[in-house]
């Protein structure tokens, strides 16, 4: 399998036009973001510069599919300080932007730093549409015309929290986009959808810039840069797949302030909505309590995990490395058993091209179907091999065995008092399916079902 690309690179059928929201920290980008969006999609509080990170998603407007893109605030700052980065995604974003959608805030009226960068925004021969925002009321839409003076048209003045004015934005947003081309869209192809999880710090935003090739993700030495969960998509020899990276997730103890418990539980949603998850480890740090408990809510949730030992090139010893961190996963944790587990340096790039290959053998084994007879005769072998135990003094009678579904491989057995079943008995039968079926490292679901006696609840005569 080669190396993947941005999906920004290839030609496509559906191209979907590019908007972004830019502006200032503060003045509702996020919650403007969601509102076009029409769900809690990137994460909003009091705090200035929460967004740190471009945030993508789809929108329907007025009949339009649109790209919508929400950029980190723009602000003067150093190019190698934080801020001074977040600058540079957000410009970034504008450059690829049909239609910019500059926002400001009403209430505050016109500031030194709105001013300079509608100066910049002219500058960039971009579509631009002026929102001044937080203009509830009368004297909000007064406040809104002093935007004016910055050149860039009349303002649209809206209220994103309370959604006043989102319906003549949606109007301007059409009536300002290039005109759709003819031809019919073609059916859109279904992404593999794919997390990338772990403690602070770990590479994980170094690992997605890496598969994406550019600067997408802030990176840098200060732990806990993401903040939201960000995605991205990128294709590789098999098709789509969009890649979510999220906020290091940290012992439950130590999560204390509010914002950080909203980016912690974007990461838990994000992982729940994925497909496969990429499990990144610091390879120079080993595994610690707080890894096998991503790892537990991983198996609980039933995804496809790929173990990402970040750092390798920073490893000495590779074989006793490699081995402790995979025994340490496999004894804690038995649906991981047999996982697929990658050494890189998202740094460097050394190890990067079989990330994804392994990804894709992960979800095919996710997607996997055993064909009934085959599993069928696997079960007798298995039951002469190993009996069903006594339970109160009779032994349990197990009579087949059928997969209800994939996406983890999960399987019915049927048969009397079959729900008395033992824990240890099921997983000797979850072992045994795991190793004839070849199913290495992915949850397997085995559930029970009892045959009903239809004369257990009348009355004895």
């Amino acid at each position: 399998m080669g190396y993947c690309v941005p999906i920004a690179e290839k030609n496509s059928s559906i191209r979907r036009p590019v908007v972004v929201i830019a502006g200032r920290p503060n003045v509702g980008k996020s919650t403007l973001f969601n509102r076009l969006v029409g769900r809690r999609q990137a994460i909003v509080s009091d705090e200035p510069g929460v967004t740190r990170d471009r945030k993508e998603g789809e929108a329907l407007v007025r009949g339009r599919h649109i790209r919508l893109i929400d950029t980190a605030g723009l602000e003067e700052a150093a190019p190698e300080t934080l801020f001074g980065r977040m600058r540079s995604s957000s410009e970034q974003g504008v450059a690829q932007a049909d239609l910019v959608v500059f926002c400001i805030d009403a209430r505050a009226g016109i500031t030194p730093i709105d001013a300079h960068f509608a100066s910049w925004l002219r500058k960039q021969n971009r579509p631009v549409l002026l929102v001044a925002n937080k203009a509830e009321g009368k004297a909000g839409t007064e406040a809104a015309l002093e935007a004016y003076s910055l050149g860039l048209g009349t303002p649209l003045a809206l209220s994103a929290e309370h959604g006043e004015g989102l319906a003549d934005l949606m109007s301007e947003i059409v009536a300002r986009l290039p005109k759709e081309e003819d031809k019919e869209e073609s059916e859109q192809e279904s992404p593999l959808r794919l997390a990338i999880v772990g403690r602070p710090n770990a590479g994980k935003s170094t690992l997605l810039n890496s598969l994406l090739g550019e600067e997408r993700m802030i990176t840098g030495p200060e732990a806990g840069l993401t903040r939201d969960a960000v995605s991205a998509f990128i294709r590789d020899d098999e098709g789509l797949i969009e890649i979510v990276d999220t906020a290091g997730m940290r012992k439950r103890s130590r999560v204390d302030k509010g914002l950080e418990r909203m980016s912690v539980s974007a990461s838990i949603e994000a992982l729940k909505m994925a497909e496969i998850v990429i499990l990144v480890l610091d390879a120079t740090r080993g595994v610690d309590e707080q890894d096998l408990q991503i790892a537990r809510l991983i198996e609980r949730e039933g995804r496809g995990c790929v173990l990402a030992l970040n750092k390798w090139d920073a490893v000495e010893n590779h074989q006793k490395v490699r081995t402790a961190i995979t025994d340490r996963i496999e004894s804690s944790l038995a649906q991981m058993r047999g996982i697929s587990v990658v050494p890189f340096s998202a740094l460097t790039g050394a190890g990067l091209h079989r990330l994804l290959p392994a990804v894709r053998r992960v979800s095919q084994i996710w997607n996997a179907r055993v064909g009934t007879s085959d599993l069928n005769r696997w079960f007798e072998e298995a039951l002469e091999r190993h009996q069903p135990p006594l339970v109160d003094g009779r032994r349990l009678k197990l009579r087949y065995i059928t997969q209800v579904k994939s996406r983890p491989p999960t399987f019915i057995i049927f048969g009397t008092r079959v729900e008395k079943l033992p824990d240890s008995y099921k997983r000797y039968l979850i072992n045994g399916i795991r190793e004839t079926f070849h199913l290495p490292g992915t949850p397997i679901r085995l559930q029970l079902r009892g045959t009903r006696n239809p004369f257990a609840n009348q009355d004895q005569k």
